[in-house]
């Protein structure tokens, strides 16, 4: 299975608290893997390889038609992101109705309205909006 082609023509997921409790763990088992590299590659002087952003799924571009038609309901909702660089990082993507990808952080805004927030969601509705 390739990492960076959806293994189905429909891949969008709604971005749930279950998705970022999934990202937060696969942040916990990098930090414990890149500390556990860390202490082998210590005096090795070894170079890793980075996982990149992929150029096609980038904030402002339209989505390629590779990764199939958005269903309706999921125009303008949070959903998991479908590039593999950002499966560790607290993110999501929002896709308006031409198509445009936004990316927007998990994380609290003003450190206290979180991504589930419903004037957070109705904030994000109004910036993506065509």
């Amino acid at each position: 299975m390739d990492p960076f082609w959806p293994s189905e023509t429909n891949s969008f997921r709604r971005f749930t608290p279950e998705s970022l409790a999934a990202i937060e763990e696969r942040i916990a088992k990098k930090k414990k893997q890149q500390a556990k590299v860390n202490r082998e590659n210590k005096d090795k002087g070894v170079e890793e390889h980075k996982l990149t952003p992929q150029l096609d799924l980038k904030v402002c571009k339209k989505l390629p038609s590779l990764y199939g038609d958005l269903p309706v309901e999921l125009i303008g909702e949070p959903l998991e992101d479908i590039d593999p660089y950002y499966s560790d990082h607290k993110t999501f993507m929002v896709i308006n109705n031409r198509k445009t990808i936004f990316r927007f952080t998990a994380m609290p805004a003003l450190c206290i309205v979180g991504p589930f927030n419903p004037v957070r969601k109705a904030a994000i509705k109004i910036l993506i909006h065509s």
